[in-house]
């Protein structure tokens, strides 16, 4: 491994030398850089983007619009079913990828590997012509991708100092609203033509994955295998209890709580949106549910993105993350009642841009704060994974629990009610969190 990187020209001359940004890190654990290098943290931005480009892109339209094209009469039933069991996939490949890649000792193969796996489900996806095997790759491009998600995803604890996560989690995270937006505009370009389309994304990745492992070297980790400890064949038992041991983590335990109760409020309303403004919400003449939803979109990926920034820097720069997860939290329960009071297009677009203000700067600020309470560094990526699984877990559950929701008491008022109380009761999982302020 060299010692340094190539100093960016972008960056203001010194009057003294700068230190090394990737200094050789002595034997054991390795030592943070000192500040976040504003090329990792722009490669990281650019992974995280071309991730989000794949999943909103693919899974919200071509993957929608194929099922429509195999399946026409039964494409809501197929595609739920493909949607619930390919999460599955992704909620078990995450962990298992990210305590594999604690164990290698390195990021960058995983990066790599999953980046270019991901580019050959795509492939296959884009080749296949029955339900059966689109649901096949579809969950192969799932677990490939999130092999490649865990590795992305543990470089901010690796390289980060903890003191300006805040800031360095914001700027990630703008890859939810700058990705989501240029996937589904690539989608709906490539829609007509679905195996250019499947295979444009599928490149995205793999050279996002390019320059990030080609510009962002591995920090040299501890190798368990060099471990004086002899190594000793475990039961499955005791692997899964080793995999969950984080969650017996006090602070670990209710930051999962909390991501997973937001999730679930999240996406038990937004996975109905178009329904809800087909059926609930009273929409301008000539305004159809599809028009408005690409309307809405827009408005709440730049509010998120705008949130997402300000939370990050603000939580970096008066040290606090917990009154920021937690009011934002709050935020996105109680907006929940603007579509009730107002079932307008006015109260949707008002609704649309507090709840993505609340989303984006709860995501950026409590994975932050999630960095944080990790229990134990050199198993960042394996817990990071088990966070993953607050995320993907809640998106499993969130269309039988909204459809529930409707079907039982009867509409959609009920719905965003039950996805406020589930945002609210998230923003007071924060409050035990003790090793955070």
């Amino acid at each position: 491994m060299a010692t340094h990187e190539v100093v960016d020209p972008a960056d203001p001359p010194a009057s003294a030398p700068e230190p090394p940004l990737e200094p050789a890190a002595p034997a054991g654990k390795p030592e943070l850089e000192p500040t976040p290098p504003r090329r990792l943290l722009l490669l990281l931005l650019l992974a995280n983007s071309a991730m989000m480009a794949v999943y909103m892109g693919v899974g919200s339209v071509l993957l929608p619009t194929h099922i429509a094209a195999i399946a026409p009469g039964d494409k809501v039933a197929v595609l739920g079913l493909i949607g619930g069991v390919s999460a599955l996939f992704a909620t078990a490949f995450n962990p298992i990828a990210g305590a594999l890649s604690d164990r290698s000792g390195r990021r960058n193969p995983w990066v790599l590997g999953g980046a270019l796996a991901s580019l050959a489900g795509l492939a296959l996806l884009g080749s296949v012509t029955t339900a059966l095997l689109v649901g096949i790759a579809w969950c192969l491009v799932q677990a490939t991708m999130n092999v490649y998600q865990a590795a992305v995803t543990a470089i901010v604890p690796d390289r980060i100092p903890a003191a300006r996560r805040g800031t360095a989690s914001a700027l990630v995270g703008l890859g939810l609203p700058i990705g989501g937006t240029v996937g589904v505009l690539l989608a709906s370009q490539t829609a007509e033509h679905l195996r250019t389309g499947y295979l444009l994304f599928g490149a995205v990745v793999a050279v996002a994955a390019l320059l990030l492992t080609g510009f962002c070297r591995d920090l040299p980790r501890p190798d368990p295998a060099t471990t004086d400890t002899p190594s000793q064949p475990a039961s499955l038992r005791a692997q899964l209890a080793s995999f969950l041991s984080s969650l017996a983590h006090h602070d670990f335990r209710w930051a999962f709580i909390g991501r997973a109760l937001m999730v679930l409020g999240y996406f038990s309303v937004v996975g109905y949106q178009l329904y809800i403004l087909d059926d609930h919400i009273a929409l301008p003449d000539g305004l159809t549910p599809p028009a408005a939803m690409a309307v809405l979109t827009p408005v709440s990926m730049t509010a998120m993105a705008v949130s997402t920034l300000l939370g990050g820097l603000l939580s970096d720069r008066w040290d606090r993350r917990k009154v920021f997860v937690g009011v934002s939290a709050a935020l996105a329960g109680l907006v929940m009642v603007v579509p009730v009071i107002s079932p307008t297009w006015g109260g949707m677009l008002l609704f649309s841009a507090l709840n993505g203000l609340a989303f984006g700067c709860f995501m950026a600020v409590d994975t932050a704060l999630v960095t944080l309470v990790l229990p134990r560094a050199e198993d960042a990526a394996r817990d990071m994974g088990v966070l993953n699984i607050a995320n993907a877990g809640p998106q499993i559950i969130a269309p039988f629990v909204a459809s529930a929701v409707v079907t039982a008491l009867g509409g959609y008022t009920p719905l965003f009610l039950v996805g406020g109380a589930l945002s609210l009761i998230g923003a007071l999982a924060i409050l035990p969190i003790r090793g955070v302020r």
